[in-house]
């Protein structure tokens, strides 16, 4: 055969096999990757402000983490728009598993029906790590408010419709919806304020600027304790372990009233499969952490500690179960 074809077909072989080996290395480079996650800092979303019971959910895993991964985890509070302004931060960030979102129930489930036009899709643009704790919220009153039951609540509410007013962490919150349910149950006209959070509400809260509130417990606990707040009933199926003298909503005489709210942990879609599997197993080991559990419980929460697969099912559940109630009660958001 003629050199000069040889030489040509040599260099036409070693050109595809060359290729071919940089095809390979790049469909393995995740897999490399992930073998040394994490080697820099990660951020953790928090889409609510400091102070709320989110933010304690957050801070408190992200200690356990930052100890289980070998890198900090910074908090990096994003509020508005009820968790929406820092999920979609998390949804655009870079799916390499250094951006995190602490996500709510109200967020995955609520938001998409209370607003007409949602920035980014719970359900497709994050997913999901693990379901971390659960809680019931609390209703809680300034305590110049002159009731002093929730039947009594019912009673002025509807010798004053519109007069009467309930503030929130903002729209689509569990706390707002627990509100949104109980004006639906009890066929009330109240007034909703919404805030960034459930600092800034209680703030008003507690200066008597607003009148009522469907607080999550964590956050409310120590107000109701020092008596700066009213506390007439939980939102739970079964009275909360930590205010056992306070009936439910539902025991309070408002039949079908049931509400609370979960939070996890989810990542931009894409992540790969391996960082997902490292994420949820150092979560969850953090909530076994003995720290974390006595923290959590005496704040009210629930620990939960779950696959991605189940809080995959969690986010499904709950899409179903609050579609229905956000239209019946006409609530809408912008």
């Amino acid at each position: 055969m003629n050199s000069r074809i040889i030489r040509f077909l040599t260099f036409v072989f070693s050109a595809v096999l060359a290729v071919g080996l940089t095809a390979r290395a790049q469909a393995q480079a995740p897999a490399a990757g992930a073998s040394g996650f994490p080697n820099k800092p990660l951020r953790l979303i928090c889409p609510f402000p400091p102070g709320g019971a989110v933010d304690i959910a957050t801070r408190a895993i992200a200690t356990e983490l930052s100890k289980n991964l070998g890198q900090p985890v910074t908090v990096d509070n994003k509020p508005g728009a009820g968790g929406n302004i820092g999920g979609q931060e998390a949804a655009r960030a870079p799916a390499d598993g250094y951006t995190l979102f602490m996500t709510t129930s109200g967020i995955q489930a609520i938001n998409p029906a209370l607003y007409a036009k949602m920035p980014f899709d719970p359900s497709k643009d994050l997913a999901p790590i693990s379901a971390l704790v659960s809680l019931n919220n609390v209703l809680v009153l300034h305590p110049s408010v002159k009731a002093n039951s929730v039947q009594e609540v019912i009673a002025m509410a509807k010798a004053k419709p519109g007069e009467m007013n309930f503030a929130s962490s903002g729209s689509g919150t569990s706390i707002h919806m627990s509100g949104e349910m109980f004006k639906h149950l009890a066929g009330l006209n109240m007034v909703h304020i919404p805030y960034k959070g459930s600092a800034p509400a209680l703030v008003d809260l507690l200066a008597g600027q607003t009148m009522m509130m469907f607080d999550n417990i964590p956050s409310a606990i120590q107000h109701i304790k020092s008596g700066k707040l009213k506390a007439l009933a939980t939102t739970g199926a079964k009275r909360d372990p930590l205010l056992p003298e306070l009936p439910t909503v539902a025991e309070a005489g408002v039949a079908g009233y049931e509400s609370g709210v979960w939070f996890g942990l989810m990542v931009p879609a894409g992540t790969p499969r391996d960082i997902v599997a490292k994420l949820n197993a150092e979560a969850v080991k953090g909530t076994k952490s003995p720290e974390y559990i006595k923290r959590m419980t005496e704040l009210g929460y629930n620990i939960l500690g779950t696959t991605p697969e189940v809080m995959g099912d969690m986010s499904r559940a709950e899409v179903l179960r609050w579609g229905p109630i956000v239209r019946a009660s006409g609530a809408k958001a912008e």
